[in-house]
């Protein structure tokens, strides 16, 4: 028997369901609530996601933790280690309530509780008004109806794993958050057994994208605080990684993109974060940080 754990939304419960299934054998689900359930969910600390279900693991009260990998802090408490990213669901971001940014009319409402988001779609479209907007995908959705706002933007890999999948329009235009649409499977360092069954499910694409995103946000420094993207893609055996760092007004952003060795990730995530900092990306990301505050 494997004791999963997991977040209790209606999205983290159908992320655990495909783990599990994937697993085969005897799992148990073990919903915890994290803090950033119960405080709602803030962009600014997304390790109120995972904190809870760390704690677990290391009180030795589940084996495995199943995250969406975009939580997960780039540094991992002593003891615990990500040992399975199963293949990758549609990393994009997605419109909901409009075909496309350039149909919405000038000064429209887009709801959105990402500061990378947010500094995205201002670069690309200043007159909109881009608005907070929070709680789960439905709550969302069901603003999104109520007319609170003219369109929404959300995860496509979330809209999927919910079944909702038509009601969004992927944004290729944005660089997606690191870790979007991969989850990531944590267990204590010791646990063997643990690490053996969820390594079994671990797609070597979806890691080496993963392990470059996570690198670019470890040589930056990034937090939660910061607007910051990074998508890596691997296509012909080749590792391709694209960046973004940007101010929350969209008024200044850096974007870059770079190739690399699909062996080497986190050797090109590391390059990337290098030459977005001698962009000044550092220095960039410093100041929204500071506004973010």
């Amino acid at each position: 028997m494997i004791r999963l754990g997991t977040r209790g939304s209606a999205l983290a419960l159908a992320q655990a369901r495909i783990v599990a299934a994937a697993l085969g054998d005897e799992v148990e689900l073990v919903p915890i609530a994290t803090s950033g359930d119960r405080l709602g969910g803030a962009e600014m600390d997304k390790s109120r996601f995972v904190k809870e279900l760390e704690e677990a693991l290391l009180a030795g009260e589940v084996d495995l933790a199943v995250h969406s990998a975009k939580d997960v802090p780039s540094e991992l408490p002593p003891g615990l280690s990500i040992v399975g990213v199963p293949e990758r669901a549609d990393p994009r971001d997605a419109l909901c309530g409009a075909s496309s940014l350039g149909e919405l009319p000038e000064g429209a409402a887009v709801g959105t509780s990402s500061l990378r988001r947010r500094a995205q779609l201002l670069a690309l479209r200043p007159d909109l008004q881009v608005r907070e907007l929070r709680g789960n995908v439905d709550t969302r959705l069901r603003r999104l109806a109520d007319g609170d706002f003219a369109a929404i933007v959300l995860a496509q890999a979330g809209l999927d794993r919910l079944g909702r999948g038509a009601e969004g329009t992927r944004l290729p235009e944005l660089v997606p958050a690191p870790g979007q649409g991969c989850l990531a499977l944590e267990a204590r360092g010791d646990d063997t057994r643990a690490a053996a069954a969820a390594g079994a499910l671990t797609d070597r694409a979806a890691l080496a994208c993963l392990t470059a995103e996570r690198a670019l946000v470890e040589g930056l420094g990034a937090t939660c605080r910061t607007p910051i993207g990074a998508h890596a893609e691997l296509e012909n055996g080749t590792l391709g990684l694209t960046a973004f760092a940007g101010m929350p007004d969209g008024s200044h952003w850096i974007r870059d993109v770079r190739e690399g060795n699909p062996d080497s990730p986190a050797a090109l995530g590391r390059a990337v974060a290098e030459r977005l900092d001698l962009a000044g990306a550092r220095e960039l990301l410093d100041a929204a940080e500071q506004a973010a505050a």
